[in-house]
C-alpha cells in the first residue's frame, strides 16, 4: 500500500475509535413521529390500500426530507389529538389544526403552512369588475351566519345588502335563483360549487377578499410541545426552503388549484 494510502487509513481508524457514536447515532436516530388524523381529505386520508394520503402527508414528507431527517406517521382521531401530543405518544401533528389563541396557552405552533382562501363568486353574465366596497354598493352578498366572512361584510361593506345562511350551500342555492348577486366563502367550499353541473354553467370566482380592509384568515400550522423548540426552529426552516425552491407548489397543485400559502 502506498504511503499515503496506509496514513489515511491510520486516520481513518483513530476517528472510527474516537467517534464510535457519530455513525451509530446517524443510523440510531428516532424518527419524528408525525400525528394526522387520516379522516380528512384531500388534507389526510387513507386510502383503498389503508394507506395515508393527502396534501398534509405529502408537504409532511418533504419537510422532512429538507430536514434530512426520518419520520413516521401516526394516526389518531380528532379527539384528544392534543392531548395524546402533550403525553408524548407522538412529536407533531401535521392534521389541519388551526392556530388558535386558546391551542397556543398549550402547544407551540409553526408559522403557517397553508391558510383558507376567501373569495367572491357571482354570475358568469354579472358585470362585476371588483370587490371592493365601493364596486359592491347596493349588491346582494350571501355568506355563512357564524363564519369570519359575515362579521367581515357586516363590518366593511355597509352598503350592500348582507344576507346570512346557516349553510354555504343554500346561499349557492339562491346565487343560482338569482336571489343574490354574489357568495363569500371559502375557496374549499366554493370550489366544490363551481365543479358542480349547475355551479359551472352559472357562477363564476369573481375575486379574492381584497387585502384592504383587511380579512383575518383561518391559519394552519404544525403542533409541537412547548419545549421542544429545536423541533420547532427545524420544521419552520423546512417550511420556508420548501415555498422557496417550488417544492411547496408542486404539493400543493396536486390538491388545490389554487393558493393557499
Amino acid at each position: 500500500m502506498p504511503k499515503t494510502g496506509r496514513v489515511l487509513g491510520v486516520i481513518l481508524a483513530l476517528f472510527l475509535w474516537v467517534n464510535p457514536f457519530v455513525f451509530a447515532h446517524a443510523e440510531e436516530s428516532p424518527a419524528i413521529r408525525v400525528a394526522v388524523e387520516g379522516a380528512y381529505p384531500p388534507f389526510n386520508y387513507i386510502d383503498q390500500n389503508n394507506e395515508l394520503q393527502g396534501f398534509e402527508v405529502d408537504l409532511a414528507k418533504a419537510l422532512c426530507e429538507a430536514m434530512r431527517s426520518r419520520c413516521t406517521f401516526v394516526t389518531h382521531g380528532w379527539d384528544g389529538i392534543i392531548r395524546a401530543l402533550l403525553a408524548n405518544e407522538y412529536d407533531a401533528i401535521m392534521s389541519s389544526l388551526e392556530i388558535l389563541e386558546r391551542r397556543q396557552k398549550r402547544i407551540a405552533f409553526s408559522e403557517p403552512y397553508y391558510r383558507v382562501p376567501v373569495a367572491f363568486i357571482g354570475r358568469k353574465d354579472a358585470t362585476i369588475q371588483a370587490v371592493t366596497p365601493k364596486a359592491l354598493a347596493g349588491l346582494r352578498i350571501g355568506t355563512n351566519d357564524h363564519d369570519e366572512q359575515f362579521d367581515y361584510l357586516q363590518a366593511n361593506y355597509k352598503d350592500s345588502e348582507i344576507k346570512r345562511y346557516s349553510k354555504l350551500e343554500e346561499a349557492n342555492l339562491d346565487l343560482l335563483t338569482d336571489r343574490l348577486d354574489l357568495v363569500l366563502g371559502d375557496r374549499f367550499g366554493l370550489a366544490k360549487f363551481l365543479e358542480s353541473r349547475e355551479g359551472a354553467a352559472c357562477c363564476r370566482i369573481v375575486g379574492d377578499v381584497p387585502a384592504r380592509p383587511a380579512f383575518r384568515y383561518q391559519t394552519y400550522g404544525i403542533g409541537v410541545r412547548k419545549e421542544d423548540t429545536a423541533l420547532l426552529d427545524s420544521f419552520n426552516a423546512a417550511l420556508r426552503q420548501v415555498i422557496a425552491d417550488g417544492t411547496y407548489d408542486r404539493v400543493r397543485a396536486k390538491y388545490f388549484p389554487f393558493d393557499i400559502k
